[in-house]
């Protein structure tokens, strides 16, 4: 059982998209990011924020192409990217590698110079490991006295506790959470 888990363990767990030194990642040789938006940039249905659109912006700087892949709809990923310099596959059908591997042809890069950024186990991450994309699930973004989550979470949670006991899958990438 223990196995069949690993296809659902991302490279890396971290707190949050901006507790990751995407300068550290940019010195291991990874070239694109992917990242799905609702509840790992945003919290779901919001628009992008002053801090996400400068995350953006020193993204572009360190020299990384980025995408944003979504399983929402085109007009609401659009507005997303207001401000964003970002191409996006909306209505992406994730954990579907067809979606990772259109976006691979975007980018022009290959897989192992892609890291795809997502908050959901289900979608994201399996959808990264089915496409051969190294990956690094986010906390998903809660606002501040939210309790209610849905029973994926629930199952999340414990697949995190397997995750967390497997050395050998934990910090496969290595060292790419800022210092605090």
């Amino acid at each position: 059982m223990v196995e069949m888990l690993e296809m659902f363990y991302p490279y890396e767990y971290v707190d949050s998209v901006f507790s990751i030194d995407f300068q550290a990642l940019w010195e291991k040789g990874y070239r694109g990011l992917i990242f799905d938006i609702d509840n790992a940039l945003v919290h779901h249905g919001d628009d992008a924020t002053a801090e996400v659109d400068g995350l953006f912006l020193r993204l572009h700087s360190i020299g990384f192409k980025a995408l944003l892949l979504s399983n929402n709809t085109a007009e609401r990923v659009a507005r997303f990217t207001q401000n964003i310099d970002c191409p996006y596959i909306a209505d992406a059908n994730k954990p579907n590698p067809t979606s990772y591997r259109k976006a691979m042809e975007m980018l022009r890069i290959r897989n192992d110079e892609a890291i795809v950024i997502g908050d959901q186990i289900f979608t994201d991450i399996y959808g990264a490991n089915r496409s051969g994309i190294p990956s690094i699930l986010v906390h998903y973004i809660q606002l501040p006295g939210e309790t209610k989550i849905g029973i994926r979470r629930h199952i999340e949670k414990v697949i995190l506790w397997f995750y967390n006991l497997n050395k050998k899958c934990v910090n496969r990438i290595g060292n790419i959470a800022k210092e605090h």
